[in-house]
């Protein structure tokens, strides 16, 4: 296990279900065409240039479709990929390696496509002091996944899960002031209804809600869809006194100018929900 891997026993619920999906009553093709007792040695090959996620999801799926195959991965998660690099070495019946093969490649395909677009937005940082993270804007069932490919890539997890953390949006705070609370109460009261433990974030999306929203005192202040220099005026004022989070317009073609704000975190949900997959194959021989 690495920093990056995900957890085991998850882990392997979800390949089961993947295997289940893809091959329900067997690989009628394989069965079909190949005997049983025929071995073969597979390869997995970048066929692009990125960052290697999801070593792990890949071993896991073919020791679930056959736990008689030999799996050796040559590189981790992380690892920069070129066209020809062989990520890992699979050996043992060539039916087992068929029923795995494209789970295994869905699976690190996107996650190295996802960890190589995180590369590409911690590379566009580099030099400032701002934090490049992830959303919750996940394919649903693969957040895990996913969130750890953010890692190997070299960016940082935002919450996990709505249960991580308290973050109020602009629809939690217009119930809020709905019941007659101005926006510091609002806040205020929240922060008075959870533990000390967790973690307040408030969302704005108007400099002059900030005064409000400081006075309130949250742990992070996220400005929302922020033109860049109402971004860097918005960092003057909070004056370290919150975490500053800018979320909302941000590409690879605008990233830089927004880090160079000050800010302390940047939030990007193209990370998941946008990255393309990256091209991996796997080469046979019998």
């Amino acid at each position: 296990m690495t920093a990056f891997d995900p957890p085991r026993p998850a882990l392997v619920e979800l390949i089961d279900r993947a295997l289940a999906e893809d091959a329900p009553w067997g690989d009628v093709s394989s069965e079909a065409a190949i005997p049983a007792g025929v071995t073969a040695t597979a390869r997995a090959v970048s066929r692009s240039t990125g960052i290697l996620a999801g070593g792990l999801a890949l071993e896991t799926a073919f020791l679930r479709a056959d736990p008689t195959l030999r799996v050796t991965r040559t590189h981790a998660d992380g690892d920069p990929l070129r066209p020809g690099t062989v990520v890992a070495e699979i050996t043992g019946p060539a039916r087992g390696i068929l029923l795995g093969e494209r789970v295994a490649l869905n699976l690190a395909q996107r996650l190295s496509g996802v960890a190589t677009l995180a590369r590409a937005y911690v590379d566009a940082v580099a030099g400032t002091s701002a934090r490049i993270v992830d959303t919750r804007k996940t394919a649903p069932g693969l957040r895990m996944l996913e969130k750890s490919a953010v890692r190997a890539g070299g960016a940082r997890n935002h919450r996990f899960s709505l249960s991580d953390a308290v973050m109020l949006k602009d629809n939690h705070l217009a119930v809020l002031t709905a019941q007659g609370l101005d926006l510091t109460e609002a806040i205020r009261t929240v922060r008075a209804r959870i533990p000390h433990t967790t973690h307040l974030e408030v969302e704005v999306d108007r400099l002059d809600q900030l005064p409000a929203v400081i006075a309130a005192e949250p742990d992070t202040i996220m400005l929302d869809n922020f033109p860049v220099d109402a971004l860097r005026e918005a960092v003057a004022l909070i004056a370290g006194r919150a975490i500053t989070e800018a979320s909302g317009g941000v590409s690879l073609d605008t990233v830089r100018a927004i880090a160079e704000t000050g800010v302390d975190v940047i939030s990007v949900g193209a990370l998941t929900h946008s990255a393309p997959a990256l091209d991996l194959g796997l080469d046979i021989e019998l």
